[in-house]
Order: structure tokens, then sequence, then C-alpha cells
């Protein structure tokens, strides 16, 4: 950057020439469904045998602090949150 013109330098910052992502190859989409209706289908099947054993209340607040700790966590690490930079548009 250091030996360009204005001119350059203005054309290499346009926004319509930003590496976007579109370009990024994610993989095969029939695979991500395949794995995520296999883990949602084992996390039904857990979550049922986990909620068959509880027996008493302090089982069951174990099992709600769990929820409410994961919960958070999502929450503290997702990328919609403020401050996270998912809305940062680079050059504009």
């Amino acid at each position: 950057m250091a030996n360009t013109d204005i001119t350059q330098r203005s054309q290499y910052e346009r926004s319509d020439l930003l590496a976007g992502g579109e370009g990024i190859r994610r993989g095969s989409e029939k695979g991500s469904a395949i794995y995520t209706v296999i883990a949602l289908i084992i996390g039904i099947a857990l979550c049922v045998a986990a909620l068959s054993t509880i027996e008493s209340w302090a089982q069951w607040l174990v099992l709600g602090v769990i929820v409410v700790t994961t919960v958070a966590i999502m929450a503290a690490i997702g990328p919609n949150r403020k401050g996270s930079g998912s809305r940062f548009k680079i050059g504009r």
C-alpha cells in the first residue's frame, strides 16, 4: 500500500471488491443435515434417559443449573451479541 496513489488505493478499498466469503467452500450441506439429524436423535435419547433417572429435588436442581449455565454461555459467546464484531464490515 505504500507505493500506491489515491486512485489505486480507492480501487483497492472498494467495498464491492472486498472478500465477503461468497467463494469459500463450506462442504456438503447434505452431510451437515445428516449430522444434525443424528445429533438430535442422540441428544433426545440422552435427555430422556437423564430425565427418567432423576429421583430427588437435588438432582433436578443440578440439572437446572446445568441448563441455565449452558444458556448463559450460549448468550455470552453467540455471534449476535453486541460487540461480537459479526456486523462489522471492513472498508465501510
